[in-house]
């Protein structure tokens, strides 16, 4: 067998109501000159039939103990071949053109280490998806980096593979932020490149990481302090600033997956509130003013109920 050109690692954990539609997306790319190392992280459920009954050659399953995505990511990238390397979590998909729009833009600009696209994110209802284009990134992205994770997902860049084995892997002892500090490392050593089409669908769940606020707050904010503990003087002004763009972030992960109680709301209030504290100028930002809109309108809806 010839060695592949990209090198996809899905990490699959319990994932056998959706590993099927992640791998049919990966399997419709316009790009066809690549191997998938599907990682069962220990799975108990029937996740490794399904991936059996998929018979591709190109696919190849390896299981492990559980040990954590982060883990899981890592030991795909042991067993990658590929001058590039994809990486797609077990209830994500892609768009068919994802890995040619984005191999075509590494080839463009051969000093990019790493080409990611927009998000199109997938609710469990479909009226409440949306396509994020707001993130217009390229070159030396290391500064808009350490304000926030604008790649948004750990499913979305193509990477060259020279450019991982100089920074190492993903940090197994985060719990989640593991992409951001990872996309942090890589922006200190490459510039970036971005493919102007919604490619990624992140699938949204009120049982997934991305709902665990606290959880989330927690390691977000321990990957800003190692951020700037590495990054350059010029740049340490920039760390209230991450600080508040998380506080926003906790705030709408809380309003989009808690429910309209007095509780909920005050945990909204609070995680707005220190954003505006610590970062004023915050408030001149579109996100927060949507953010306010929305907790304002809970607010009200509450209180209309209260009546």
């Amino acid at each position: 067998m010839e060695v592949p050109k990209i090198s996809i690692v899905i990490p699959a954990y319990n994932a056998e109501s959706t590993i099927t539609e992640t791998i049919e997306s990966v399997q419709k790319q316009t790009f066809s000159d690549f191997e998938v190392i599907i990682v069962d992280d220990g799975s108990t459920d029937k996740t490794v039939e399904v991936i059996n009954n998929i018979h591709d050659e190109r696919i190849k399953v390896i299981s492990y103990e559980n040990g954590g995505n982060a883990l899981a990511r890592n030991r795909g990238i042991k067993n990658a071949k590929g001058e590039f390397i994809a990486f797609i979590d077990a209830d994500d998909m892609w768009t068919p053109d994802k890995l040619e729009l984005q191999l075509a833009a590494l080839k463009k600009y051969p000093e990019a280490g790493i080409a990611y696209s927009w998000t199109y994110f997938k609710y469990e209802k479909e009226e409440d998806s949306y396509a994020d284009c707001s993130s217009f990134f390229e070159g030396n992205v290391y500064r808009d980096l350490l304000v926030k994770n604008f790649l948004q997902n750990g499913s979305n860049p193509l990477i060259r593979k020279q450019v991982i084995d100089s920074i190492g892997f993903f940090d197994p002892t985060l719990k989640c932020s593991v992409d951001w500090d990872f996309y942090l490392r890589l922006a200190a050593k490459c510039n970036f490149v971005l493919v102007q089409k919604p490619q990624v669908i992140y699938r949204q769940s009120s049982s997934s990481i991305t709902s665990k606020t606290d959880v989330m707050k927690k390691y977000m904010l321990i990957v800003i302090d190692r951020a700037f503990t590495e990054a350059p003087k010029e740049l340490q002004h920039l760390k209230k600033q991450s600080i508040a763009w998380v506080h926003n972030y906790i705030a709408h992960q809380h309003l989009k997956y808690k429910t309209n109680q007095i509780k909920d709301l005050s945990l909204v209030g609070y995680e707005l509130c220190q954003a505006t504290y610590i970062y004023p100028k915050i408030l001149l930002e579109a996100y927060t003013q949507s953010l306010i809109r929305q907790f304002l309108k809970r607010c009200l809806s509450v209180q209309f109920d209260l009546i």
